[in-house]
């Protein structure tokens, strides 16, 4: 398959949520993937506003980003939180260069094996509602139309996470985000869990739960309820064992 053609296999699924019943979970976290996959870049993890207007992590494509942008919370300083609160893209910024501008955050993500660091908004009409972290373990500068087309993404999947073609109200942007963040801690929850069971890696248990929700047609968030309350476990390399007795008691 060529470049041109997964491009617009990924425009598609992001246009199709438009007309249907979506998860912003699953959105989300294609979103990340797709990124990973069509851009020069080794990780991407994306923080929506919560109802207070900060920050919190919503996706990320691996545990390793995922342990970076929590940290990154936390300190309160790196790209994700300077291109959300300038509404302006942070690009091409190299690690090592970066020491005085995010001291901290340099420090970890330079333990992480990272290079170089780009941040793109997720915005609709002037209302930055997220950013996205894009990570890559090689120092070379992402190419423009690169970075055109990340913003492309995010732009895309801001307004299917969104669905309104007209206008939006403020408070129904703040319900829309805000279900999105706690679905983000349940996706946690059953990672966790998985992990603990499988024993495998968090990453490991993530894959587990996409790959079986997207073979089986089945939203994210409801295969994670489902290994939270016991009635679907997964082991690698094996078909799903579905505890029927379990989920009907």
């Amino acid at each position: 398959m060529t470049r041109e053609t997964r491009l617009a296999e990924v425009f598609i699924t992001l246009a199709d949520t438009l007309t249907q019943d979506f998860d912003a979970t699953d959105l989300l976290h294609y979103l990340a993937d797709a990124c990973v996959e069509l851009l020069s870049v080794d990780a991407a993890g994306i923080m929506l506003s919560d109802l207070r207007g900060g920050l919190k992590l919503a996706a990320s494509s691996s545990e390793r980003i995922h342990n970076l942008e929590v940290f990154e919370l936390q300190v309160d300083e790196g790209p994700c939180l300077d291109c959300f609160h300038t509404g302006e893209p942070v690009v091409n910024v190299g690690i090592a260069e970066a020491k005085d501008r995010w001291p901290l955050f340099v420090d970890v993500a330079i333990d992480a094996g990272l290079k170089a660091t780009h941040a793109l908004p997720l915005r609709l009409r002037g209302d930055v509602v997220g950013s996205m972290n894009l990570v890559s373990d090689d120092p070379a500068p992402m190419s423009q139309p690169d970075i055109d087309l990340g913003q492309a993404l995010a732009d895309m999947a801001t307004i299917s996470l969104l669905q309104d073609r007209s206008s939006i109200a403020k408070t129904d942007l703040a319900d829309q985000l805000q279900t999105a963040l706690n679905n983000r801690v349940l996706i946690e929850q059953a990672k966790g869990i998985l992990a603990a069971r499988a024993n495998v890696t968090p990453d490991v248990a993530f894959d587990m739960i996409r790959s079986h929700a997207r073979s089986h047609n089945n939203k994210l968030l409801s295969d994670a309820q489902r290994i939270i309350d016991g009635s679907l476990e997964l082991e690698p390399g094996s078909m799903a064992v579905e505890n029927t007795a379990r989920r009907q008691s």
